[in-house]
């Protein structure tokens, strides 16, 4: 059994108590992040717009319309097409249950399931606090398909991206990122385009 396997299988067989129990999960480990890569490239050509406009939503599921979006949104639907998992709601508990460890730049007293889940830096924290960043590298071997990286863009904007199993034609290879950020969901070859801040694998189980 390869290295990479090996990793992924035990990755596959953690049980994450934050997250919900899911049996037909186990049907598609350790090829989960081929199924959250499907979900996301689902989006390519339907989400067109990129709209940050605060949109109130239902909650749990809640959605703006698909055409629109920001680079969140990707990665939040990618994970309720493919596992049912929702970021919504998982971020707003945490939020509810610790929301002194998140960021108060916002000014907001308390909890919004409406914009929440949808903002950069409140993923970060979730993703941090649930043991899922790693090691930040340049080196791009060190990214595996189903990877989620933040980035900073100019004018200190935060992004969060998908690292799909597509290579870019370059020496050294590195992956493409599956991303919205500013004319819908594409898939590029943007890894390193912009400095990194963060590198985190959230596995649906």
């Amino acid at each position: 059994m390869s290295p990479l396997l090996s990793r992924r299988l035990l990755l596959a067989a953690v049980v994450l108590p934050f997250l919900p129990a899911r049996a037909d999960v186990a049907a598609i480990a350790p090829a989960w992040p081929e199924a959250l890569i499907a979900a996301a490239r689902a989006q390519l050509g339907v989400t067109t717009i990129y709209d940050p406009a605060y949109t109130r939503i239902p909650y749990p599921g809640g959605d703006v319309p698909r055409e629109r979006g920001v680079c969140t949104d990707v990665i939040i639907r990618a994970y309720r097409d493919a596992f049912s998992l929702d970021l919504q709601k998982l971020v707003h508990e945490d939020m509810v249950a610790h929301f002194s460890a998140y960021p108060t730049r916002w000014g907001l007293p308390r909890p919004d399931p409406n914009i929440d889940h949808r903002r950069v830096p409140n993923l970060i924290v979730f993703l941090r606090r649930k043991g899922m960043e790693l090691v930040l590298s340049q080196d791009p071997a060190t990214f595996l398909s189903g990877d989620l990286v933040t980035q900073m863009l100019p004018g200190n904007l935060p992004h969060i991206a998908l690292v799909t199993s597509a290579q870019a034609q370059s020496e050294p290879l590195r992956p493409l990122i599956l991303q919205n950020i500013g004319a819908g969901a594409r898939e590029e070859d943007a890894l390193f385009a912009f400095p990194l801040t963060g590198h985190f694998r959230l596995p649906p189980v």
